[in-house]
């Protein structure tokens, strides 16, 4: 064949194949699209309301971006699987690492800055105005708090109950956030932490809002005793009480970020969500989120002895036997764990209660056994809400049986409980080889 021949066939097949793509694109352009993914991540993308579509577009994919601030530095926690537990339960256990959110290093971040965020756009604080947060926190609200005012240009004043761990109070001092540690009282007391603090707030709004009488006056007294954001006995800012407990911007952090985040990183395929209750946002906020997107997946609370949680879910009354008259150790909730447990109802609990199918009760001793055995078999160092969470998740899990997927939340560092729950569990031996039957069957001794 001549040089000639083969030149005109060459370009002939050229011409060929161009043609051929560009009809198969103008075909597909114009062909209508199937409403069925094709993969994992195009189903989680592909939800069903824009709602969806924008919450699941907020989750970030690949290396983080540069983002503004420490605010940016909250949420898109990994989510990762927990070896020991999934291996010994044929179940794979997944956590989500709060602990490693960048403001105060647990998912309160996630709540401190939505409460915060509303308050502003509402109007009830203003940045660099002398304004001041007050909460009534065990700690770990407390520290996102103070972190984020630092951040937006307020000061924060704590008040806490005086038998939680001192590392909580010491690093809220660090951060330059006021800190009354006053003694264990039910809510209905004056003095119950919460209380105070919502006073204190009042307190200083009216000051700064009144004309110089008797009554503010008094208010000013109050505040100046102990709050170095006032100045010769004149309060400058308002108080702003964000009422973590009651104010439903914390659960909708949860329904915003964490449940769209879990759906997300699960490809929206998981069987069980376990998670416990301190003011109920988390748990409230992800069931609200993935309840009506995955039906049939079991929702459990993970509840703290001496709480009523537990009876509240399981029973509708919101009562625990260790609070008759006269056989509780402490004032408050009968535990050493710290963070979760309540006996009271919230807004915030209510919110996602019909949602929530059951509840586990984990002793003290058994929180304890698994806080050790996370140690020792994953190298994992959580406090005591995380080690309720992972016993409550195998507990699941077994129920379940093998080849289902359960979701807990790993809250914080177990560095912020050294001197209460991990001083009891003690330092974990080098050579030990516990077994998961000697967790779950711990007897409480404590």
């Amino acid at each position: 064949m001549g040089d000639f021949h083969r030149a005109y066939l060459g370009s002939a097949f050229v011409a060929g194949v161009l043609v051929t793509v560009a009809l198969t694109e103008i075909y597909y352009r114009s062909k209508p699209q199937s409403a069925a993914p094709t993969t994992a991540t195009e189903d989680v993308t592909a939800a069903n309301s824009q709602d969806d579509k924008k919450l699941l577009g907020s989750v970030r994919h690949g290396p983080p971006a540069i983002v503004e601030g420490v605010e940016g530095c909250i949420g898109n926690t990994p989510l990762f699987r927990i070896k020991s537990l999934s291996d010994e339960t044929g179940c794979e256990i997944l956590a989500k690492a709060e602990f490693l959110n960048g403001a105060g290093g647990s998912p309160k971040d996630r709540v401190a800055l939505s409460m915060i965020q509303t308050a502003e756009k509402e109007g009830s604080l203003r940045p660099h105005s002398g304004d001041v947060i007050y909460e009534g926190t065990s700690g770990s609200t407390g520290i996102s708090l103070a972190t984020l005012a630092r951040a937006r240009g307020y000061l924060a004043h704590i008040c806490m109950p005086s038998d939680q761990a001192m590392e909580k109070s010491d690093m809220l001092l660090k951060l330059g956030a006021v800190v009354d540690r006053v003694p264990p009282a039910p809510i209905v007391e004056q003095g119950n932490f919460v209380n105070r603090a919502r006073n204190l707030a009042q307190a200083r709004t009216a000051s700064n809002n009144s004309p110089a009488d008797k009554s503010s006056a008094a208010s000013a007294s109050q505040l100046t005793s102990t709050d170095p954001t006032s100045e010769a006995g004149v309060v400058t800012g308002r108080g702003f009480f964000t009422d973590q407990f009651e104010n439903v911007a914390n659960y909708a952090a949860h329904f915003n970020g964490t449940g769209p985040e879990i759906y997300a990183q699960c490809g929206g395929k998981l069987d069980a969500f376990v998670a416990g209750a301190g003011t109920g946002g988390t748990i409230s906020g992800v069931a609200l989120f993935l309840k009506p997107r995955l039906p049939d997946i079991k929702v459990v609370l993970a509840d703290p002895q001496g709480s009523g949680l537990f009876n509240r879910v399981r029973y509708g009354v919101m009562f625990d036997i260790k609070e008759r008259e006269g056989t509780r150790r402490r004032p408050q909730v009968d535990t050493i764990v710290e963070g979760i447990g309540i006996n009271r109802q919230t807004a915030n609990f209510e919110a996602g209660r019909e949602f929530i199918d059951d509840a586990i009760r984990v002793t003290d001793a058994q929180a304890i056994a698994m806080a050790r055995w996370l140690v020792e078999k994953d190298g994992i160092f959580v406090g005591s809400s995380s080690a309720v969470n992972c016993f409550a998740a195998v507990k699941t899990a077994l129920e379940l049986g093998p080849g289902h997927r359960v979701v807990t939340i790993l809250t914080d560092s177990g560095t912020r409980h050294l001197s209460k729950f991990w001083a009891m569990a003690g330092d974990v031996g080098g050579t030990v080889d516990t077994k998961l039957e000697d967790v779950l069957n711990v007897k409480s001794d404590i």
